[in-house]
C-alpha cells in the first residue's frame, strides 16, 4: 500500500517538476505527510521528514529536468547562476528554521504560503508583466530569500522563482527551465543539512538517514526521474498561458488541502 503511494507520488512529482520547474514538493510533501501518518510515524516528526525526503528527491528530479530543458536551450544561465548562489545560503538557513518549528505550525504556514503563491500567479495570467529584472546583486539576494522559504517548506524553489521571473518579464517556459536549474541548489543543501541535523533524533523510524526516509525516497525515485523528462518535454509543447494557469490552480488546491488538514 505505502509503496504504491510512493510510486504514484514519484510519478506525479516528476511530471510536475519537469512541467512547472517546481521540484514536485507541493505534491510530495502533502502526500508524504499522509503516508507517514498511516505508517504511524511520530506526529512531531512527520512534517520534518516529509520536507527532508522531498528535498532529497528534488536533487534527482532537478537533474533530469535540467537535462531536458537544456536540450531546448531554455535555461537562462545568466539568471540561474546568481539565483542558485543565493539559494545555497538560503536553503541552509531554511532547513534550520524548519527544524526549529513545531510540525503542525509548519504545515499551516505551508498551506497559507502556497495559496498566496497560486493567487499571485493567477493574477499574472490576467495582466502583462511590467517590472524589469534587477542587477545580479539583487537577484542573488532574491535567491537567498527564495532558498530560505523553499527549504522551509521542501518545495524546491520553483514556485517562488517562476512567479518572480514571470512578473519581471521572463517568458513562462524560460522561467520554468531556469527554476528547474536553480532548484538543484536547494535540493543539495536542504537534503544534506537535514541528514546531518537529523542524526541522533529520538523516535525516527528504521531506515531513516537523518530526517530523510530512505524507503519513501527510493519509491519516489523509481518513477519521478522518468516522468520529469516527459514533463519537461510537455512544457515546451503547451501554450504558455495554459501552462501558467495550470500552475496557479495547482498551488491553490494543494494549499487548501494542507490548510484544511491543519484546521480539522
Amino acid at each position: 500500500m505505502l509503496l504504491l503511494i510512493y510510486l504514484l507520488v514519484g510519478a506525479i512529482a516528476g511530471l510536475l517538476a519537469g512541467l512547472f520547474g517546481i521540484g514536485g514538493g507541493v505534491i510530495v510533501v502533502p502526500a508524504l505527510v499522509f503516508a507517514f501518518t498511516l505508517q504511524g510515524i511520530d506526529p512531531n516528526l512527520l512534517m520534518h521528514m516529509a520536507v527532508a525526503t522531498s528535498l532529497a528527491n528534488i536533487v534527482f528530479t532537478a537533474l533530469t529536468a535540467i537535462y531536458t530543458h537544456q536540450k531546448k536551450q531554455a535555461i537562462v544561465w545568466s539568471l540561474a547562476k546568481p539565483v542558485a548562489l543565493g539559494m545555497l545560503l538560503g536553503a541552509f538557513i531554511g532547513v534550520n528554521t524548519a527544524i526549529a518549528l513545531p510540525g503542525h505550525i509548519l504545515q499551516a504556514i505551508f498551506g497559507v504560503f502556497v495559496i498566496y503563491l497560486g493567487g499571485k500567479m493567477l493574477l499574472l495570467t490576467q495582466r502583462p508583466a511590467s517590472k524589469q529584472l534587477p542587477n545580479k546583486v539583487v537577484i542573488t539576494i532574491t535567491g537567498t530569500l527564495i532558498g530560505w522559504a523553499s527549504a522551509l517548506f521542501g518545495i524546491g524553489g520553483g514556485n517562488l522563482l517562476v512567479a518572480w521571473l514571470v512578473n519581471r518579464g521572463v517568458m513562462i517556459k524560460q522561467a520554468v527551465a531556469t527554476a528547474a536549474a536553480s532548484g538543484l541548489a536547494i535540493g543539495l543543501v536542504g537534503a544534506t543539512t537535514n541528514i546531518l541535523l537529523g542524526q541522533n533524533i529520538d523516535n525516527l523510524p528504521s531506515y531513516a538517514l537523518g530526517y530523510v526516509y530512505l524507503p519513501a525516497l527510493l519509491g519516489i525515485l523509481l518513477t519521478s526521474a522518468i516522468s520529469a523528462h516527459f514533463g519537461a518535454r510537455l512544457a515546451h509543447k503547451m501554450p504558455a498561458k495554459w501552462l501558467q494557469l495550470m500552475f496557479a490552480i495547482l498551488l491553490i488546491l494543494v494549499g487548501i488541502r494542507m490548510l484544511s488538514s491543519f484546521i480539522f
